[in-house]
């Protein structure tokens, strides 16, 4: 007993480590760009093809020509149909996720459908979850669980679906603009600045609104916060 509580009971996992760099993502959906027609499908490896085997629906046709039926084979009959019931519901059921998964992602696509054309990131639309709820008539939970869970593959690169939810910011002119495009400008504007003399937030905030987008202060520092950006001092370098 005192040998075995010593042992490891998983020895494969001292041996070698998971290197972040060699993991990847398996996208659910792919959107192809078809001479400027956007084609969505769905990851097949996420979605195989099921069916009932045909040899258990011949067993049913046979027991039903039958015209004896002892208890056994009434029982037999019974557990066939039981089970070949729950298989069509449980197909049923693949092929609903299925149309969800699409609904949502076409939703998405339609909205945003700038970005998948271009791959421009200001070119982002503020949307939110209630937007692809009431296009695609599902429920917010259910729109939010696919948007936080689902990856999709572009020509630009694959994103989670989260990627393209983003709150809306008024310009001068009163269009809303997402705010994803707002830190975008953001930050190209701290990587194009002289690093001797980094711009302060409230230099960065007057520069977005001589662009007019219509921001205060503190919201400029909360999305720099968010895009991991250290503050003006951190970031000046004396070369």
């Amino acid at each position: 007993m005192q040998q075995i509580i010593r042992l490891n009971p998983k020895p494969g996992g001292n041996i070698g480590s998971v290197n972040k760099a060699e993991s990847y993502v398996v996208p659910d959906f792919f959107i192809l760009n078809n001479n400027s027609k956007l084609e969505l499908t769905l990851n097949s490896r996420n979605a195989p093809e099921l069916r009932i085997s045909e040899g258990y629906k011949d067993m049913m046709k046979e027991y039903s020509r039958g015209t004896k039926k002892d208890k056994q084979q009434k029982e037999a009959v019974l557990f066939i149909k039981q089970k070949i019931d729950a298989a069509k519901w449980f197909i049923d059921a693949i092929k609903q996720r299925q149309h969800t998964l699409l609904d949502t992602m076409s939703a998405i696509m339609d909205h945003q459908e700038e970005f998948f054309m271009t791959g421009d990131e200001t070119s982002l639309k503020p949307m939110i979850l209630k937007d692809i709820a009431e296009k695609t008539h599902l429920d917010i939970s259910t729109v939010s669980r696919v948007a936080n869970s689902k990856f999709v593959q572009t020509e630009f690169g694959t994103y989670r679906l989260k990627f393209f939810f983003s709150e809306s910011l008024s310009t001068d002119s009163g269009e809303e603009v997402s705010t994803r495009e707002v830190k975008k400008i953001l930050s190209d504007m701290i990587e194009s600045e002289s690093k001797r003399h980094p711009l302060s937030d409230e230099k960065l905030t007057e520069l977005l609104q001589e662009k007019g987008y219509n921001i205060a202060r503190r919201t400029v520092a909360k999305y720099r916060e968010q895009l991991n950006i250290p503050v003006a001092r951190l970031r000046k370098e004396l070369v």
